[in-house]
Order: C-alpha cells, then structure tokens, then sequence
C-alpha cells in the first residue's frame, strides 16, 4: 500500500469534483477548490476523521466496500477505480520488472502486416520490436540505443531537432504517456527501470512534472494521427493499440484506408523499411 500516493490520488479528485457534481447544494463561495473532505465521508458513508487520515497517508489499509464507497463519493471511472485499489493494496500488482521479451508469434505477425505500420512498447513506452514500415514512418530504431527508443523520454527530453515524428497530437501524447506511466509505477513499484524513469522525466521536465501531479490515469483513445514525413509530407493513420495481457505490452497498428492516397504513401515508405527486430 503506498499511503503518500493514494493520499495524494484522492485528493486531487476531491479537489476536481463541484457539489452540483454529486447532487449537493453549492452554497456560499468556498475558500478552497472542489469537495470538502467531510462532504466525501458522508457520500462514502465513512467517518471525516478515517477519511481525513486517508488523504493525509496516515490510516490503516481500506477494505473493498470502503474503496467502493470513496469511488462512487468521488465520482471514479472504473480505470480511476481499479487505480485507486492498486494503490490501495487491495489489487494483485507486480513487485517484479516489467518484460521486455516480446512473444514470437507476435514478431511473426509484425512481419505479416506489410501495409500496416506495426510496432510493441513495453509498460515503459520501450519500442520493443518493430516491422519495416513503422521504421520508415517513425525511424530506424535499430539505429539506436535501446534507451534511446523509449517514446516518453523522447515526448518530454527530446530536443527540438526529436521532434515526435511531426505528429499533430503530440500535447495529447504526452498526457497520455504520464497516464500510463502513473499506472505503470503502481503495478511495478520496486523496477529500477521504471522508477529511473520516471524520476528522470519529473526532474528534467517541467511539463512532465506538472502533468503528473494531476494524478489523471485514464486516457482518451486516440483514433487518429498525422504524421509530418520529410519524404512524403503529411500522412494521417488510424490507430489501433491491443494490450497483450501476458506481457503487459501494447501492440500499436497504424494503418490508412485503402485506396487512399495515405495508404500509397504508407506503401511507398513500406519500400524504405529497416527490416522488423526485437531488443
């Protein structure tokens, strides 16, 4: 159970939610932004003084039908919700390190989608492994140091030459990368390599910094994206990203409808592609 981080996870929902939000009067004007915390106990049906300690990473673990009650209080969507019982220690979570080996069959099936620009990320945003197309519209991961293919290090310490590949949505990305990242910490709080990162990127970041004191864990889908290619210009996807649940790793698709001109484009790079590899 992480006290600070669950203490700090519930109070900035508290903070976000109105009364209007969860049927109270608004009343006067308040000093101070959101619920007051004895408004949430009540909603909760716990005592102020338990939930008090709560946020202030004082009180003993909460049972499920406490969290169950602080969720519906504080308005929680279920990914907030099954955050929250992580944090709590009240969900299995991994103390081990996150995996790296990417499953067989799934560098075959990258091999197999020649049309479509194909790639795994660890939990970590590693680029793991790769087909010749995400090579040529991204770049030759090969080409680089395995540190170096980490999505978010490149989102938020990247200088103004790494740009992310020219994408339209690249705000958007970096939320959703803190988001995940956030979830990430809390399935595998002892690895060395998720921790460092995360460090690295509060402390060298202040964007990434600011982010993740919002304490957000759900990310909206992205559908769509644009790409800026120096060699082809502007090339806009739909994406896809498949959870491989084994590995806790993420299968990303990039792909144009066919017949499109973004999908000769998308052909015309699959002809410069760097071959599919894996760390």
């Amino acid at each position: 159970m992480d006290k600070q981080e669950l203490g700090a996870f519930l109070r900035s929902r508290r903070e976000r939610l109105r009364p209007q939000d969860v049927g109270l009067p608004s009343g006067p004007r308040r000093r101070t932004p959101g619920l007051r915390r004895e408004e949430v106990a009540v909603l909760a049906h716990i005592s102020t003084e338990y939930y008090v300690r709560l946020e202030q990473g004082r009180a003993p673990r909460p049972s499920g039908e406490v969290l169950a009650g602080i969720g519906g209080a504080l308005r929680l969507t279920d990914a907030e919700s099954d955050h929250l019982h992580v944090l709590a220690g009240t969900a299995p979570s991994r103390t081990g390190l996150h995996r790296r080996d990417v499953r067989p069959s799934i560098l075959t099936l990258l091999e197999r989608l020649p049309q479509t620009a194909a790639f795994v990320t660890s939990a970590a945003f590693e680029v793991l492994a790769w087909n010749n197309l995400a090579a040529a519209l991204m770049q030759d991961f090969a080409a680089l140091a395995p540190r170096d293919r980490n999505l978010a290090r490149r989102a938020f310490l990247g200088s103004a030459d790494e740009t992310l590949y020219g994408v339209s949505d690249a705000a958007e990305f970096r939320h959703h990368v803190v988001m995940r990242l956030r979830a990430t910490l809390a399935r595998y709080p002892t690895d060395p390599a998720v921790t460092g990162l995360v460090d690295d990127l509060r402390d060298a970041s202040p964007e990434f910094a600011r982010l993740w004191q919002r304490h957000d864990v759900q990310a909206a889908p992205m559908l769509t994206k644009t790409f800026r290619h120096p060699a082809v210009g502007e090339i806009t996807v739909d994406c896809d990203s498949l959870t491989l649940a084994d590995r806790d790793q993420h299968l990303v698709l990039y792909s144009a409808p066919p017949g499109s001109r973004d999908a000769e484009a998308l052909a015309f790079l699959s002809a410069l592609g760097a071959g599919c590899r894996s760390l």
